[in-house]
């Protein structure tokens, strides 16, 4: 494989092409939301050249013409694209549009394993930053040993050229041309100066944005590739269910059908056009349904969950002596099951030919994709390519992955035309895996010193691990014959965690007892949603220090602070009540009020502290959020800009399903199907502003920020409207109802 990518781009150069060491494992990289990752080739390098060392896996230097940056992270709506085409350019010194960038293909980049987890910064934006180094001081050395002069003494310009004191100069080109290397990335090459910066730190157009904006071919919705057919799955209402007796043969004869593909209880059916594909699948659905699995808990919502057999994890253990206790908190939290709700429904385009088949896929995890469907359709994994393509959106474990499997099995019945499948928006709600219900229970308490005695703390959750890394993950693995099994459910370890995820405080409490019931069965299909368990951790957490910073009659922003000795997070804190006027902010009226809440993510990733003006209309339960000031320390902004619009979707995410969102459903399926039966937050519902602060921390390592918004806003909400009314909200959703009927109106 190396060789046949050297014979396709010869034309000599500094081939930084790709090396497959560390290929064909699956990766923990994406924040451990998939399978065992292997043990890295070189543990002393940064982020993913930890699995891929040889600078040949990341940058092709031309003898002419662009660069080629390679990355395993993927695009999916968070900037990604725009903030690794800066830290590429800023290492090499070059313009950002002197370089293409390629992203999660399994035939051209490294296996990164997941975009996920707030890792591409983190793991890929480190990955390059280094690899970029290592190949400008490549560079550099040559030109020296050409001019016979210390490489110290030789500078780069921004323009592609190695320069020397007395103006001599030379193209990165003409010093690729004679260079032909395959070598590992040292640890420590030498790094341009943050004083100097050219390109990091700035904020950039987005190079996704153009084709998003204007109608452009930006989706793998909008992919169109000669011969194409268009495909439909036909199945019950919602996952468990099959049809009773589906009208195959009156679908078959339908006018524009190509085909029914039938395997044990999968059937889809292809036709010429995408219109007579759906038409022909509601025709084959004419039918009554059965559930073939046990029923849905119709009662107990998420705290069903606490009935349910769990294995027993110790998160926290501490014993630092007896504290004298003056008050106590106790309380139950709870979230409810929650859809990905993606705008557009997930979508894949498949092709079998050759031998082989290929995957445009719009999946976050395309490198155990292509070893999951290869092994789905029985090929070899060397035979299944995967290139990652965006779709309208999803953080977490939509029906990307079950789509895109499905796309395969339907191609290979059909070799030699490209396959086009698309959910239909009720399979998206009713087939998807949702993001998982869960509860805690806290019992905590001050003494007369107003400061933390013990901390018990208890969550519930499902597995947030259900990414396929085998055939059994997809839902189509237990449809056809001979089918695969579905993989037992497992939690993620600690740091990353799942249900877990930032359930052990940052925050410095003596006596801490913090456990983690992984509940393995699972009342309704459930997978990876973003942030998994920090969004309900955070809630919990930050909604008790308030009650215990009111029971002791202290300033909830001071109570935080004098149980945070962490430097940074005790900044981002300060930062963002000083910018949103916490010490001059409106006082709990009735209607009106205010809260804040802080968390590092993972407690490794980026620090996030929100503070939040909101209304409650007494008469309607309506919450109206007035502001929201946020400040973030994601370490070295790549792209300041990048970096406040995944705070600002977080915390319009965060608002929705704190309080709008709930998956419904009744003993057989699940019964929210639209955006009718499963409301989001609207354009008239935002807040009236946002304000997110981006801390400059030059020269510190890329702290991930995708996911740390979520859990400090549906706090931060929680408690303003406990300063507004009085009444302390424990079970979202918080809707207009239930926030009526906690204030008694």
């Amino acid at each position: 494989m190396n060789a046949t990518r050297r014979q396709l781009l010869a034309g000599g150069g500094l081939l930084v092409a790709f090396s497959m060491a560390g290929h064909g494992l699956a990766q923990l990289a994406g924040g451990g939301e998939g399978g065992a990752a292997p043990p890295p080739l070189r543990p002393d390098l940064p982020g993913s050249l930890k699995n891929h060392p040889v600078l040949d896996s990341w940058v092709h230097v031309p003898p002419e013409g662009r660069i080629t940056v390679y990355s395993g992270k993927a695009e999916l709506g968070q900037g990604i694209r725009t903030a690794l085409l800066q830290v590429a350019a800023e290492e090499l010194d070059v313009p950002p549009a002197a370089i293409d960038l390629v992203t999660a293909d399994t035939a051209r980049t490294p296996d990164e394993g997941l975009t996920a987890g707030s890792h591409s910064m983190q793991d890929g934006g480190t990955a390059i930053l280094n690899a970029c180094a290592n190949v400008r001081m490549l560079l550099t050395r040559a030109a020296a040993r050409r001019w016979g002069v210390e490489p110290e003494r030789l500078a780069t310009n921004g323009k592609a050229q190695v320069v020397a004191p007395d103006g001599r100069s030379l193209d990165y080109g003409a010093l690729a041309a004679e260079l032909s290397l395959h070598v590992e990335a040292i640890p420590n090459a030498p790094r341009r100066d943050p004083r100097h910066y050219r390109t990091l730190g700035r904020d950039l157009p987005r190079v996704d944005i153009p084709a998003k904006l204007t109608g452009g071919a930006a989706y793998v919705q909008d992919l169109r590739l000669p011969g194409m057919l268009h495909a439909r799955v036909v199945r019950g209402p919602s996952y468990g269910t099959r049809l009773a007796t589906p009208q195959i043969e009156r679908a078959r004869r339908m006018p524009g059908v190509v085909a029914v593909i039938q395997n044990g209880q999968f059937l889809a059916v292809v036709a010429e056009r995408e219109w007579l594909a759906i038409q022909a699948m509601r025709v084959a659905q004419d039918s009554d349904y059965i559930r073939d699995k046990p029923p849905l808990p119709v009662d107990d919502g998420p705290h069903r969950l606490e009935k349910l057999p769990a294995r027993e994890i110790s998160v926290l253990n501490t014993h630092d002596g007896a504290r004298e206790v003056w008050k106590t908190v106790r309380g139950s939290f709870s979230r409810p099951w929650y859809s990905h709700g993606s705008i557009g429904p997930s979508c894949a385009v498949a092709l079998a030919e050759g031998g082989g088949l290929t995957l445009w896929s719009h999946s976050q995890g395309v490198f155990d994709m292509h070893r999951a469907v290869a092994e789905l359709v029985g090929l070899p994994p060397e035979k299944v390519r995967c290139i990652h393509t965006p779709s309208a959106g999803c953080y977490g474990q939509n029906g990307a992955d079950d789509v895109t499997a499905e796309a395969g099995l339907i191609a290979m019945a059909l070799p030699g035309r490209p396959i086009r499948l698309q959910w239909m928006r009720e399979q998206e709600f009713g087939w998807e895996p949702c993001g998982c219900g869960m509860v805690t229970r806290v019992e905590a308490a001050i003494g007369p010193d107003k400061r933390i005695a013990h901390w018990n703390y208890e969550v519930w959750s499902n597995s947030h691990n259900n990414r396929p890394v085998g055939a059994g993950g997809y839902a189509v693995a237990q449809e056809i014959r001979p089918g695969f099994p579905a993989p037992e459910p497992k939690p993620i370890p600690m740091p990353e965690g799942d249900g877990d995820r930032n359930a052990n405080p940052l925050y410095v409490f003596p006596n801490m007892n913090v456990r983690y019931h992984f509940v393995p069965k699972m009342p309704l299909r459930v997978s990876a949603l973003r942030s998994l368990g920090a969004h309900l951790n955070i809630f919990t957490i930050e909604s008790v220090l308030d009650e215990l910073a009111l029971a002791g009659g202290v300033d909830p922003l001071a109570f935080r602070l004098a149980h945070m000795q962490d430097a940074r997070a005790r900044a981002v804190m300060i930062e963002a009540t000083t910018r949103f006027g916490w010490k001059t902010r409106p006082r709990g009226d009735g209607r009106r009020g205010c809260g804040m809440a802080f968390a590092r993510y993972k407690n490794i990733g980026a620090y996030c502290a929100i503070a939040m003006e909101i209304e409650v209309e007494r008469e309607t339960g309506a919450i109206i959020v007035h502001r929201v000031q946020a400040a973030v320390d994601a370490g070295q902004p790549a792209s300041p800009d990048g970096i406040r619009n995944q705070v600002e979707g977080g915390i319009l995410q965060s608002l929705s399903w704190a309080t709008r969102e709930a998956v419904t459903y009744d003993a057989t399926r699940r019964t929210s199907f639209d955006w009718g039966s499963y409301p989001i937050l609207r354009f008239e519902e935002v807040p009236g502003s946002i304000a997110v602060h981006v801390m400059d921390r030059p020269g510190d390592p890329f702290l991930g920020a995708g996911e740390t918004a979520q859990g400090p806003t549906s706090a931060a909400l929680a408690n303003a409207i406990a300063d507004a009314t009085g009444a302390r909200l424990r079970d979202m959703p918080l809707t207009p109802a239930v926030v009526k009927a906690a204030i008694g109106v």
